[in-house]
């Protein structure tokens, strides 16, 4: 266990390759910011505050408690952050989907900063590129020289950065694990380091609906059907990464009616969720199995429009398979 000192925090928040939404959920925790606020100055979050890396590089190794560090690792200017933040700060929480898999920025880990380029510049239908024109780390004009970060060919998770200290996941984060998280910080319960700050349990473990065990002979894509509100989703023909992915978020997208995608990433002791998820798949797909004469497995595995991006969409640089294998 991580001991916090007594009197007033100093937190961080960073945010890296993401959408943003994790920057919102911190404040969807709604009037308990201000018991944040009672037990924590934040000394540097640059969406709210106006910082400057200079001051960061300026504190005292350790003189943050506690960085809330968001998004995937894509560029030179996000690993430097995530190795200084590091080194200033005592615990290092790796917040959201992205820091802790690599979210879905690591869907490019099917591409090279070259293909990744191409098609972003160049060949996306909305581009209009006539001198083919890319980004460069540097860039001399008149009034001086611009400088970019250098854009890396693989998205990797911050703990294949720097050490973490705890993960925080969902995509982004349940409001009410964030202020669980803060309270066990506030109040140094802390479990051991390494820990997922989650419920250790299945999104289906939290899943109200019906469960009869029938096998599907046919998937559907969200759009394809209305689904039974009551019913489980998977038993519909719809994929729902439940079975495949942590608790914690109250199952609130099938509440919604809409299926889990896997934002809370492997369920413990799973290693693989990609692979969970397609390992419960396979046992309900096909009414008769193989001794069944309409059985087509070929045909049934076909129906999966997106297997990367279903069974991968936030996990696949946290995964085994990390990324397409580049050639030389």
């Amino acid at each position: 266990m991580i001991i916090m000192e007594k009197g007033k925090l100093k937190i961080a928040f960073y945010w890296a390759a993401s959408c943003g939404g994790c920057e919102i959920a911190v404040l969807d925790i709604d009037e308990k910011i201000l018991d944040v606020v009672a037990i924590a100055d934040i000394v540097f979050w640059p969406v709210a505050m106006d910082i400057k890396y200079k001051d960061v590089e300026a504190f005292p190794d350790k003189y943050i408690d506690v960085c809330f560090f968001n998004g995937a690792i894509r560029t030179e200017e996000q690993e430097y952050m995530a190795k200084l933040l590091r080194k200033k700060s005592k615990v290092l929480v790796a917040f959201g989907s992205c820091a802790q898999l690599g979210g879905i920025p690591g869907l490019a880990n099917v591409a090279n900063k070259k293909e990744v380029f191409e098609r972003a510049y160049l060949q996306s239908p909305s581009t209009n590129n006539p001198d083919s024109v890319t980004p460069k780390t540097s860039f001399k004009v008149p009034e001086g020289e611009l400088k970019l970060p250098e854009f890396f060919d693989t998205v990797k998770t911050l703990d294949q950065t720097v050490d973490v200290d705890y993960y925080l996941p969902g995509c982004p984060p349940a409001s009410d694990q964030v202020a669980k998280a803060v309270e066990a910080i506030a109040k140094n319960e802390l479990p051991p380091k390494g820990s997922v700050l989650a419920a250790a349990k299945s999104v289906c473990d939290e899943c109200p609906r019906k469960k009869e065990d029938k096998k599907i002979s046919k998937i559907y894509r969200v759009y394809e059907i209305t689904p039974d509100p009551e019913r489980c989703l998977l038993e519909q023909g719809i994929i729902c990464m439940g079975p495949a992915t942590r608790g914690g978020c109250g199952a609130q997208c099938i509440s919604a009616n809409m299926p889990c995608t896997g934002c809370g990433g492997p369920c413990p002791n799973e290693v693989e969720q990609g692979a969970a998820m397609i390992s419960a798949l396979s046992s309900i797909l096909g009414v008769g199995g193989e001794k069944d004469p309409e059985y087509d497995a070929e045909k049934l595995i076909a129906q999966i429009k997106d297997p990367l991006g279903t069974f991968y969409k936030y996990s696949l640089p946290a995964s085994l398979l990390k990324r397409r294998i580049m050639k030389e």
